[in-house]
């Protein structure tokens, strides 16, 4: 499976609607949005306000990447702000098990996501309850950052587990994805990719998402 998730934190945020518009009309299969709260990223980004106004205009499932402390407390928030796939930091979660039922029972697909530096191992007891796993190719917070090369073995080492424990489980990648790299993580096992600058600093944006989807 090949998908690509536009990241609305490389999007003009003084033209949103039109950027939304934009990926409406491409081969884009998600629209990923990304939650920071400043304390577990020093970043902060947009809440469940402008989630919600993103709903309004988006023809395409949103991938809800939420880079926050305690997120369980906000699970039924970004329900009801439009999230279709809602993903939670392992380094976040104290009860990641209870949070990921939770999502799932709201009525979201359910994701986990590991930092760089957080071992694919560590969700050998929680992979099976996951719909996807987002490994971060980038430490998170931060747009343009260089790809970590480690990526293409934490994805081979996932797509192992993955398919051991629940083949059903997708695998997402995020952070310095771009058309040259992007082969290589699906040859590793990858499903999703998510592309940021790649998309929205390239002069054709739709040309782009179909050159990283390889179509």
């Amino acid at each position: 499976m090949k998908m690509v998730s536009p990241s609305l934190l490389s999007a003009d945020f003084g033209n949103l609607q039109r950027d939304i518009e934009m990926l409406n009309q491409s081969e884009a299969d998600w629209l990923h949005v990304d939650v920071m709260d400043g304390i577990f990223v020093p970043n902060i980004s947009f809440g469940q306000p402008i989630v919600k106004h993103i709903k309004k205009h988006a023809q395409k499932p949103l991938d809800v990447h939420l880079m926050i402390m305690d997120p369980g407390r906000y699970v039924a928030d970004f329900r009801e702000a439009g999230a279709d796939i809602l993903t939670v930091h392992y380094e976040a979660c104290t009860h990641l098990d209870r949070t990921l039922h939770a999502i799932r029972d709201a009525g979201m697909k359910c994701g986990v996501v590991l930092n760089p530096h957080t071992a694919v191992s560590l969700l050998e007891d929680s992979v099976q309850i996951c719909d996807m796993v987002l490994l971060m190719s980038v430490n998170p917070g931060f747009g343009g950052q260089k790809f970590i090369e480690n990526t293409y073995s934490k994805v081979r080492q996932l797509r192992a587990l993955c398919d051991r424990k629940n083949p059903q489980c997708l695998i997402e990648v995020d952070g310095g994805v771009n058309v040259q790299n992007a082969p290589l993580l699906y040859e590793a096992g990858a499903d999703v990719l998510v592309a940021g600058n790649a998309v929205f600093k390239s002069p054709d944006p739709q040309a782009t998402i179909r050159a990283i989807k390889g179509v």
